[in-house]
């Protein structure tokens, strides 16, 4: 079976969270287990992009409304992740350093999605199924069945992954005409509540549509941001599958972010090393237990409660345990967590952003 996968991320290549970390491995295992899996991304100025070697593999033109834009498709030659990487050039669109927060995102995501089916649409052969995450790549599947130019892709199979629901690419309609010409008919499965949603179109129009757990599924019924209803109406094509993790990646005996390995036989010591660093680095009390949060700071992962909860603790055992908190995310609740930086010196200290390196060392020498 082909797999092809299409994300705004992919972990080494480009992450900001979590959906990188997934894209990044679940390929992976799929081709281990025979299959054929390929990731597509834009292709987003990085590190990984500068420090290895591409073939162009396929050159095109796309309309963005009346913008003609050429396009690249580059793919990484060693097959180094365990799969095939592919990368979409656009020019001045999709070659910048950040992955997100540029006001022309719409544009910028929406023009990525066409060149995507486009060179799909040219080749010799149909992918057995295509796997899109996030609103990033959602109108993936509208493109495919209802846009005149790519209809011969209607009988692929199409999946969508929710990994975040909080953030839906809503679009008004006056950029309609980015998207290829599509049948006029079918404006409502483009629609949600006035607008373009391109998340809640993937809803509509994906043949399976799955989440990173199977509570978060439950919990899309009741809390997804305005879409309550649609995941209630398509619970029947709905259905969670439980994250893992990449346990080479992450294996405390050969994670080369780690300096200090370990295994079952010697965990002990080993995670009291990686957490004497972190005392020494966030001026942490080594003899207290070590609690760490690792995440986006948004309501959906609960960061919103977590300064209270922090003081709570602090007051209610006498301060007998220290915290560490990295991520990055709602204003209010980093401005929150930073505050209580000066009111715990030696029990609390918080990293405002993104560390990757820093996150693997929290996990090897958090006591929780």
């Amino acid at each position: 079976m082909e797999i092809i996968h299409v994300s705004a991320e992919c972990y080494p290549y480009a992450k900001a969270g979590g959906l990188a970390d997934v894209v990044g491995t679940l390929p992976k295992y799929q081709q281990q287990s025979n299959h054929i899996a390929k990731v597509v991304v834009p292709m987003h100025r990085t590190k990984f992009l500068y420090d290895n070697e591409w073939n162009v593999e396929h050159k095109g033109g796309i309309m963005l409304s009346d913008r003609y834009l050429d396009y690249t498709i580059i793919k990484e030659k060693t097959n180094k992740l365990g799969f095939d990487l592919y990368c979409v050039d656009i020019y001045g669109l999709l070659d910048r350093e950040n992955i997100y927060s540029y006001d022309d995102d719409p544009e910028r995501f929406t023009a990525f999605q066409i060149a995507v089916v486009d060179w799909i649409s040219h080749w010799e052969h149909r992918p057995d199924v295509v796997h899109v995450h996030d609103h990033h790549t959602a109108q993936i599947p509208f493109m495919m069945r209802h846009c005149f130019a790519y209809r011969h892709l209607a009988s692929v199979p199409t999946i969508l992954t929710i990994h975040n629901g909080l953030y839906q690419g809503w679009m008004g309609w006056d950029k309609s005409s980015y998207i290829p010409r599509w049948d006029a008919w079918k404006r409502g499965m483009l629609e949600w509540a006035g607008t373009i949603n391109p998340l809640a179109a993937s809803v509509k129009n994906a043949w399976k549509v799955t989440t990173v757990s199977w509570s978060y599924m439950e919990e899309l019924r009741y809390n997804s941001n305005g879409l309550e209803a649609l995941f209630e109406y398509e619970k029947g094509k709905c259905s969670g599958i439980l994250n893992g993790i990449d346990a080479d990646v992450w294996d405390p005996q050969t994670d080369s972010y780690i300096d200090n390995h370990f295994g079952k036989d010697d965990v002990d010591e080993g995670k009291l090393a990686n957490k004497k660093l972190l005392c020494e680095q966030f001026n942490l009390d080594i003899e207290k237990p070590l609690i760490v949060f690792i995440g986006r700071l948004v309501g959906e992962k609960a960061a919103d409660v977590l300064p209270d909860a922090i003081l709570s603790s602090m007051y209610s055992t006498n301060k007998a345990a220290n915290f560490l908190i990295l991520g990055s995310g709602e204003p209010d609740v980093e401005w929150r967590l930073s505050q209580l930086t000066a009111h715990f010196k030696g029990q609390y200290n918080t990293y405002i952003g993104y560390n990757e390196k820093l996150s693997h060392v929290m996990y090897a020498g958090a006591d929780f």
